[in-house]
């Protein structure tokens, strides 16, 4: 397929920048896949879709607040600091992107707060255009470098919300089944559940198969070739334990609902599976890039968000629910007022 066939018209108005008060009390539209039916619902409403032993699978990866402002050594100039991922943890050093990058060279010390609470960074390597690698200088425990780190750093809520991180996006922008740290985007799907939410399914007997992806920014890396099938995702670490694989696989052969929560989930469980389309535990790196036409192997349903016009994410929900299903109801969404993006409404795909 091609790039120009994802593409769709999102007004601004259509994006939403900031949650709901309520996280399971945004919309749900519900997509049955077979005849491309819909149904307008609240997202807590999921509730009634589901039976005892039924499998949610769930992406527990945790953000941590990667976006900093520091300033260069003698000019003073104020320089964005975007921490992408630990690369040794003895030697303090780190993946980041700079902004603006022209200013930043291998050499330069980059100063985070303020003489009574300071921290040092030196810029060791350059990686790509605006990647540099950093090593901090910190004498002292590993667990006290991590906390000033992060001290220093804010929610790292997509550009285009159009407004700076607040205290809210602290808890917002995190799922609250969040566990392990190391992604710079949360799992937006996975936002809508709340306790209560949680509560209730797990009294009715709904199982939660955790596995991990750390979500990188490649999730929002633009597809620049009409051919999509010439486009390169970025590789994002991913874990399925044991415990998970066991559990999805039991509910296949009781032949229940298998649900991936959000398309980090999705990504996930196809990166890892046997001939016999079960799934398989796996610690390591992914590229996978879904799009239609995609034979899907382990859930037969999935939660998502709406997405970017001509994003990998709408292409593999379109690989999903069917292309036309999908681009027809975002043809409704728009025209029914849903939220679009990371603090927008869900789709419940069936």
């Amino acid at each position: 397929m091609k790039l120009s066939q994802f593409k769709y018209k999102l007004p601004k108005t259509a994006i939403a920048t900031y949650p709901v008060e309520t996280r399971d009390e945004s919309r749900l539209m519900v997509l049955n896949r077979k005849d491309g039916s819909i149904e307008h619902k609240m997202f807590k409403d999921i509730l009634a879709y589901f039976v005892e032993g039924d499998v949610m699978i769930m992406n527990n990866t945790k953000v941590f607040p990667a976006r900093m402002y520091g300033n260069k050594e003698k000019t003073g100039a104020k320089i964005e600091v975007f921490l992408l991922r630990e690369l040794n943890r003895e030697s303090l050093l780190w993946d980041v992107l700079v902004d603006p990058a022209r200013k930043i060279r291998i050499g330069n010390k980059l100063y985070f707060g303020d003489d009574d609470n300071e921290l040092v960074a030196e810029v060791i390597d350059n990686t790509t255009s605006r990647g540099r690698t950093l090593r901090f200088l910190f004498d002292g425990p590993y667990e006290d470098f991590k906390a000033k780190l992060f001290s220093f750093g804010e929610m790292p809520i997509p550009r285009y919300i159009g407004r700076e991180a607040e205290e809210l996006d602290k808890d917002r922008y995190q799922t609250i089944y969040s566990k392990n740290e190391g992604a710079v985007a949360a799992p937006t799907a996975g936002l809508h559940f709340s306790r209560e939410l949680l509560k209730r399914l797990e009294i009715k007997g709904v199982n939660f198969a955790e596995v991990t992806l750390h979500v990188g920014l490649g999730t929002f890396r633009p597809v620049e070739v009409e051919d999509i099938t010439k486009h390169k995702m970025d590789s994002e670490q991913i874990i399925i334990p044991a415990e998970a694989a066991k559990m999805v696989s039991d509910a296949q052969d009781r032949r229940q609902r298998v649900c991936a929560i959000g398309t980090t989930a999705m990504r996930t469980i196809e990166s890892s599976v046997s001939t016999d389309s079960r799934l398989k535990p796996y610690t390591g790196w992914t590229n996978k890039f879904i799009y239609p036409p995609y034979d899907f192997s382990i859930a037969d349903c999935m939660v998502t968000n709406f997405h970017m016009p001509e994003s990998t994410l709408l292409m593999m929900i379109s690989a999903f629910g069917g292309y036309d299903h999908v681009m027809n109801a975002y043809k409704v969404a728009l025209k029914e007022g849903y939220r679009f993006l990371s603090y927008g409404d869900a789709m419940l795909i069936i």
